[in-house]
């Protein structure tokens, strides 16, 4: 009886030490499931979007409506100086070009009477001359008379000015006066840009004639474009130069765009009672174009606080959670939840205040915390199974 007793106990024994490797194999996995694990193809179809925790300015602020717009220098209408016909034209809509890149070429009859009317008075001037010299050296020698050389004198300075005149319209044209001396002439002339840019607007056919005041491109160039926005009187004392702008435009999150207020309008605007106000935009990026309506909000009160967009935080059995994020050479993505208290909420962000401490460094997921949760919580189930 003492051997199976003391075997029982032993069987007893191992029972009870397997019941322990299993509670503790089953507590190491439990521990595991407190996290979400995507893979990187998981991590970009669901768009996730990761970084540090984010700083925003929650403080006071007035609303502005507006659109951007672009300074006067940076938008040309383009013309020509003669009426002509459109022989070719170099670009198309949206092409970026640069200042006295050729845009078209045109050609008339009228270009060419030009350019001989041309030729024909600077040889005429250059024979004038060498009479008007020769005949003052005549003068100076008590030779010739001074009848002669007035009038001589005045043929010179008359064929000198209109041959001047000539050669200023072939340069408005883009011709080159030079090879035209040298018996050069040229059946077309370009039209090239003023700035550089791009081209909005090609208003012209190719064969179509076109008077001098007809606008041929519309080239605008947005490296400096700017908010233009608009603030009531009533708000008009509160904004200055130097303040900051949070706004956005169509197709962008919400308020995403930053801008600085360089310069503030003098005069009321009748309808609406407003005055202008231009911001030099700090983080240009997506598709900015002139005329894009704007939605803004001027900070009049500077309050840096931390904030994540709402759809980074979950709540689960009463608690406010927020995860860490954390990557692997692109294969998987571990994601931790972190305790937060959530403060105030405003426009799809949330002020958030962390209950322990983390690396400096560390990156947070900045949305999908729904998901994560979910996800987490279905490992925790399939372990528990």
């Amino acid at each position: 009886m003492l051997p199976a007793c003391h075997s029982g106990h032993d069987h007893e024994e191992e029972g009870h030490d397997h019941g322990n490797e299993a509670q503790e194999e089953h507590g190491d996995h439990e521990e595991g499931a407190e996290e979400a694990h995507l893979s990187e193809a998981q991590f970009q179809s669901l768009e996730m979007k990761v970084g540090p925790l984010p700083e925003r300015n929650l403080g006071a602020y007035i609303e502005a409506n507006g659109q951007l717009e672009v300074p006067p220098q940076n938008e040309a209408l383009v013309s020509t100086y003669i009426g002509a016909n459109v022989v070719s034209i170099e670009v198309i809509e949206g092409d970026k070009v640069s200042q006295g890149k050729v845009l078209a070429y045109l050609s008339h009859p009228d270009i060419i009477q030009l350019q001989t009317d041309y030729l024909s008075a600077y040889n005429s001037l250059t024979y004038l001359e060498k009479d008007y010299l020769r005949q003052k050296k005549l003068y100076e020698e008590n030779v010739g008379s001074g009848k002669d050389l007035q009038r001589l004198e005045a043929e010179f300075l008359s064929a000198r000015g209109k041959s001047n005149g000539y050669e200023a319209q072939l340069k408005l044209l883009g011709l080159s006066v030079d090879e035209i001396k040298a018996g050069n002439v040229h059946e077309r002339i370009p039209v090239r840009s003023p700035i550089d840019g791009h081209v909005r607007k090609v208003e012209v056919k190719t064969g179509q004639f076109v008077e001098p005041q007809k606008d041929l491109f519309d080239i605008v160039n947005v490296e400096h474009i700017h908010a233009d926005l608009m603030v009531f009187e009533k708000d008009v004392h509160k904004v200055r130069e130097g303040q900051k702008v949070l706004f956005s435009v169509e197709g962008h999150d919400e308020y995403d765009l930053e801008a600085v207020i360089y310069s503030v309008g003098k005069a009321f605007e009748n309808d609406p009672k407003a005055v202008h106000l231009h911001a030099e935009i700090e983080n240009k990026h997506g598709v900015l174009l002139p005329g894009m309506y704007v939605r803004g909000r001027i900070m009049s009160e500077e309050n840096l606080v931390t904030a994540v967009p709402e759809e980074a935080v979950v709540n689960e059995a009463g608690k406010d959670y927020i995860f860490t994020a954390s990557g692997s050479d692109n294969k998987e993505w571990e994601f931790v939840p972190v305790e937060v208290k959530v403060g105030t909420r405003s426009d799809g962000w949330a002020t958030v205040a962390l209950l322990t401490d983390l690396e400096k460094d560390q990156a947070f997921a900045l949305n999908n915390a729904y998901y994560l949760m979910a996800q987490m919580k279905k490992g925790e189930a399939g372990h528990d199974h």
